[in-house]
């Protein structure tokens, strides 16, 4: 779903008569919306059109910045969607930036394989992908709890009761496959806030989101069936 403040430029930019450039669109975009991050405007090679990344959103303006576009470009000779490939490019992670150490970390296997995500310890999408991850053997897989209080009102008080568990990886397999949650109050030193601040600068909205080793990002629960070929493609 796109975010408020990109739908707000629709409007406004119709407003804009100056003839535009990339510093001069970044210009428009932040003097009219202050709270907005344009992380980069780029001109590209198909009607005049600028791309330009809000709050890491791919959309485009027209050469005068009159207009904002919203939605995919696709190249019907080729019928590749160039928005969808412009934006898993965006969207690549560098594993070796995260702090690993905030995450809970589980070896299945041989743990040769790795795998990272982004979880809702009360989101039922996440609880469907905990039991296709019961499937996946070989793998390294760290878990960074991502509660989302607007969709799960307490499930950042439940994030921080699993982590101050005594075994916070039995308690973390509980609450998602038992429903079964820690009885603490949550309140020893753990990375909850960290981890939000973490998925907020990656842009991520929504769980669960994996994150596989060579950077590619995915949003939502897959069967282990898709997992296991995503794991296996990378060389």
């Amino acid at each position: 779903m796109l975010k408020r403040s990109v739908l707000a430029l629709v409007l406004a930019l119709g407003m804009t008569q100056v003839h535009a450039d990339e510093s001069a669109i970044k210009k428009v975009l932040t003097t009219r919306f202050p709270g907005v991050e344009v992380s980069s405007i780029t001109k590209t090679p198909y009607s005049g059109l600028y791309e330009v990344v809000i709050d890491g959103q791919v959309s485009y303006v027209d050469d005068n910045a009159n207009y904002l576009f919203l939605g995919s470009v696709v190249d019907l000779k080729t019928r590749r969607n160039l928005t969808q490939e412009r934006t898993e490019k965006l969207n690549t992670v560098n594993l070796s930036s995260l702090p690993l150490e905030h995450a809970m970390k589980f070896v299945k296997g041989d743990g040769s394989r790795k795998l990272i995500v982004f979880s809702d310890p009360e989101c039922p999408y996440c609880k469907r992908l905990e039991q296709e991850l019961i499937k996946v053997n070989n793998l390294t897989l760290y878990v960074f709890p991502f509660p989302l209080d607007s969709l799960h009102p307490g499930t950042t008080a439940v994030s921080k009761s699993i982590w101050c568990a005594r075994d916070k990886n039995l308690a973390w397999q509980d609450a998602l496959l038992k429903n079964k949650l820690p009885k603490n109050d949550g309140t020893c030193d753990n990375p909850i806030a960290a981890d939000i601040a973490l998925g907020n600068s990656l842009h991520i909205t929504g769980t669960p989101t994996l994150i596989f080793a060579n950077g590619q990002r995915i949003a939502g629960a897959m069967p282990a069936e898709k997992i296991e070929q995503l794991l296996n493609a990378i060389k």
